[in-house]
């Protein structure tokens, strides 16, 4: 994998790049940080979808569609996640390699002054967003609400992080909640937009085998005509839990939901966290994992069970689905194979299996450029970029010894069991 070049064009905007000459394509990605909050949460969520419909240049959703497809059929996309205790706003774009366009034009040019004229040019008129499409991309908004409350798995895994880190901003939805975003008006979004062009700090990705020089280029001199100010984000790390709390809800499901929330002391930039990643890897991370193979497939204890580190905020979660008189079985199995992790009992074969599983998904984000774009996106708040090959190298380095000290740090902080009436 080519490594990453990363400069910063202004106060708090970077510019990272990564060259790669095996795509015919190129990616442009803004990602938008701002500390995630109840009180502007879900009007940045709504604000990035009003967004992406329209701008001063295109003033509808049909002028803006023609403009990408002169392009060679570009497109533009948006996304909405949480990391730490960060909401990042992604507004990207895919479009061909200058390589690839007629007489010298440089693609990534024009689609990086589109960006920013979605960016800092958007159709507002009088202080406020258009009205219409405030509305369409609140139905769509509500819809996605509607959507994960409706997928089980999703709302029992949301249901846990709210309830376990209920005195955290953590616990909150990456796009905030349905009742704000109901009350958010054309005028609020424009004040949301004032405020994250003063305060967001912004991280450009560029992946493509041309030079970045034009795409650099237009985007400092977009941000060099504000006076910003950017907000510092910063995540609460809890270290450990002490008496584990237990929450059931009960509805009409064909499957039980249970669901389990632990602390690690362990987060980024931790020096332990590459030995955590592995031994929660070990635990339910992989087809050959200690849940998949004794509590699935041996006990039969559930449909599904694996388990999932957040390296950012230092919680491992481990879910299943079961049958409603499994659930108090399923989670002493569980809790019996963490207890065998703390005592040592770990076979060669699962380590070496893990450590293949895990280096095995690192080489497949480097086949697409969107999967090299998500790899390094992924270690912006890491402390420092590594490739595949380097953070391999680290795997394949991690003992026994330190995958039991994990495992060894771990402590029940949460149950959440959604439950068949």
């Amino acid at each position: 994998m080519n490594s990453i070049n990363r400069v910063e064009i202004a106060d708090g905007v970077f510019f990272s790049s990564v060259k790669d000459s095996r795509f015919k394509t190129m990616k442009i990605t803004a990602n938008i940080i701002l500390p995630l909050s109840e009180e502007t949460a879900s009007e940045n969520a709504l604000l990035f979808g009003v967004l992406s419909r329209s701008c001063k240049a295109y003033p509808d959703f049909t002028a803006l569609s023609k403009k990408l497809a002169s392009l060679y059929g570009a497109d533009l996309n948006i996304s909405i996640s949480k990391i730490g205790d960060r909401q990042v706003l992604s507004l990207s774009t895919n479009g061909i390699d200058d390589r690839y366009a007629f007489a010298s034009e440089s693609v990534a040019r024009e689609l990086s002054l589109l960006l920013c004229s979605v960016i800092f040019e958007p159709n507002v008129n009088d202080g406020k967003f258009v009205e219409s499409e405030v509305e369409q991309e609140r139905r769509q908004l509500l819809d996605v609400i509607d959507s994960e409350f409706n997928d089980k798995r999703i709302y029992a895994n949301g249901q846990l992080i709210k309830n376990m880190c209920n005195n955290e901003v953590f616990g909150m939805k990456r796009y905030g909640t349905a009742e704000k975003i109901k009350a958010a008006t054309p005028e609020s979004l424009y004040n949301a937009w004032k405020n994250m062009l003063n305060t967001a700090v912004v991280e450009i990705m560029y992946i493509g085998d041309s030079p970045s020089d034009n795409a650099k280029e237009v985007f400092k001199n977009a941000f060099s005509k504000y006076d910003r100010q950017p907000a510092k984000n910063t995540t609460q790390i809890v270290r450990s839990a002490s008496e584990p709390k237990h929450v059931t809800e009960e509805m009409e499901l064909s499957q039980s939901k249970l669901v389990m929330g632990f602390r690690t002391d362990c987060a980024v930039p931790d020096e332990d966290v590459i030995a955590t990643r592995l031994m929660c890897a070990i635990l339910g991370g992989t087809a050959s994992s200690k849940l998949f193979c004794n509590v699935r497939e041996k006990q039969s204890l559930c449909y599904y069970c694996s388990s999932r580190f957040d390296r950012n905020k230092g919680i491992l979660t481990v879910d299943s689905g079961v049958e409603s008189e499994n659930i108090e079985k399923a989670e002493q199995g569980i809790i019996k194979e963490i207890d065998d992790m703390k005592n040592g009992l770990i076979t060669d074969f699962e380590i070496e299996a893990a450590k293949k599983a895990m280096i095995n998904m690192f080489y497949s984000t480097n086949d697409t450029v969107s999967g090299i774009e998500v790899w390094y996106t992924g270690q912006l708040f890491d402390g420092g970029f590594k490739t595949i090959e380097e953070l391999s190298n680290e795997i394949n380095a991690v003992t026994k010894e330190q995958i039991v000290n994990s495992a060894n740090k771990l402590t029940l902080d949460t149950v959440y069991t959604l439950k068949n009436k």
